[in-house]
């Protein structure tokens, strides 16, 4: 049998084809490579550097802080007036701040229960309690089921109100503010926001309003979230090794430094009069937790994060999902950044070293810098390096930096440094998308204000827990 060759399978005119174009394409490459390719991705190593030095910096800066903070025990007991509410015998439960929570939701068929029935649980006095179910819901067996819970609640002596809107004009904000019109709300001091799949413990209450009732200048009392379904999968943990970072440090340096942090939208508490003096919830960006609490802080309003108390929740358990949030997160602070520079930098209130902090610190190293570097240092300049070695990258650009700032990550899940190779993998593969989201933000594009309401599962992570262990059996015979 005659032997096959690449002649045999390929005819002498199609190779001579792939030939000449390698050829043309050597010299094409040859002839650009010095006086184009090479200065263009010098630069371009050049800006990486920087924004990596800029990321480095902030991230160690974040660690000596939260470091100092549990060195020093600057408990926010310690920082701030907490004593417990107190009975009164003249003024009775007129004493307690009437709270009001405020539960949005959209299509939340395997959350609702849950939701509902946890803020219901809710201890503070009953007539110093208003809940508030905000359904936006377009399944109209959803709705139904929404209000039939609600309505099993007020049963039971709950003081709980059932709100419809016939649009979702600004979607959540747009709900939360329509909410906020009510006639019931008109005397209310404080509101708490949980989403759909929050599930408060029944003394939050106990443990966030008296910052606020004993601490006029406290506008925000924002709790830590606690992930019910981390173990879930791989994705679950990467996500949570980011927002334990998110939380454990973010937050704690901010609300220990500069007495501000950008609101999560859930688990917190705010004083009215502060959410009305900042100019009321708004719906031009896809972060208006973010956006309130910006505007608040421009206004001299204080914050307080309590990562002692922790509120359970969900975690977006598909790709799907987790991109679509991912989009959102990494959209709105870039876009709302756009949209309130000159009003950061024009303002009095506030001195200037604060200014400093929330446009550098907080929207262009957290929220821009830290998307970009790394899609386009570590998956697009270092990489095209290695085929233009004319062009060197610095040890301690490549390997110490990087390797501080994931050793510095790592530190918020203690339990999940043995994956630390795979949350890395993880981050690099989201980078491209987080990328993408903060250009579309800075340069308003098209699906710059897109809200995809993140898929939860519920009661169904119960069912799927409570399930014997599957034996895997395997059988010859079976493919």
């Amino acid at each position: 049998m005659d032997r096959l060759t690449s002649t045999t399978i390929i005819p002498d005119a199609f190779q001579g084809a792939r030939d000449d174009f390698s050829m043309q394409f050597s010299i094409v490459w040859d002839q650009i490579k010095a006086p184009l390719i090479v200065p263009l991705l010098r630069l371009a190593v050049a800006i990486c550097l920087i924004m990596s030095l800029m990321l480095f910096i902030e991230r160690l800066y974040m660690g000596v802080v939260i470091l100092l903070v549990k060195l020093l025990g600057r408990k926010p007991e310690k920082r701030y007036r907490w004593e417990p509410m107190k009975d009164d015998v003249e003024l009775g439960n007129s004493a307690y701040p009437l709270v009001l929570v405020q539960i949005p939701m959209y299509n939340e068929r395997e959350v609702y229960q849950l939701s509902i029935g946890a803020a219901c649980g809710l201890s503070w006095p009953s007539d110093r309690i208003i809940i508030q179910v905000l359904d936006d819901s377009t399944d109209p067996t959803i709705k139904d089921l929404v209000e039939l819970e609600c309505q099993r609640w007020a049963s039971k002596g709950i003081n709980i109100k059932y709100e419809t809107r016939d649009n979702r004009n600004g979607y959540k904000a747009g709900a939360l503010k329509e909410g906020m019109k009510r006639s019931y709300v008109m005397n209310c001091d404080c509101v708490a926001i949980f989403d759909a799949d929050f599930q408060p413990e029944p003394d939050f209450l106990w443990r966030t309003i008296p910052f606020l009732a004993h601490n006029p200048q406290l506008a925000l009392v924002q709790t830590r979230w606690k992930f019910v379904n981390a173990d879930e999968c791989l994705m679950t943990r990467m996500q949570e090794m980011s927002l334990d970072y998110h939380f454990t440090v973010e937050q704690e340096v901010g609300s220990s430094t500069h007495a501000f942090f950008g609101f999560n939208g859930t688990a917190g508490v705010w004083r009215i009069s502060a959410l009305k003096e900042a100019g009321g919830w708004k719906d031009r960006t896809t972060v208006e937790d973010m956006d309130l609490a910006v505007r608040a802080s421009l206004r001299g309003w204080k914050f307080l994060y309590l990562g002692s108390l922790k509120v359970k929740n969900e975690l977006p358990s598909t790709l799907k999902a987790y991109r679509y949030q991912q989009h959102r997160w990494s959209c709105g602070p870039a876009n709302l950044c756009r949209k309130m520079l000159m009003e950061i930098i024009a303002n009095k209130k506030v001195s200037m070293w604060k200014k400093v902090h929330v446009i550098y610190s907080f929207f262009l190293v957290r929220k821009i810098v830290a998307h970009i570097v790394t899609f386009v240092f570590y998956c697009v300049v270092l990489p095209a390096t290695v085929l233009v070695p004319e062009v060197g990258v610095p040890k301690w650009g490549a390997v110490y930096i990087p390797s501080v700032i994931t050793i510095l990550n790592a530190v918020g899940t203690p339990r999940s440094l043995h994956l630390m190779i795979f949350w890395i993998l993880f981050e690099n593969v989201m980078s491209l998308h987080r990328t993408k989201a903060t250009f579309i933000g800075l340069l308003e594009a098209g699906r710059v204000n897109e809200w995809i309401v993140t898929d939860k599962i519920g009661d169904a992570l119960k069912a799927k827990a409570t399930k014997p262990p599957k034996k895997w059996r395997f059988k010859f015979g079976e493919r």
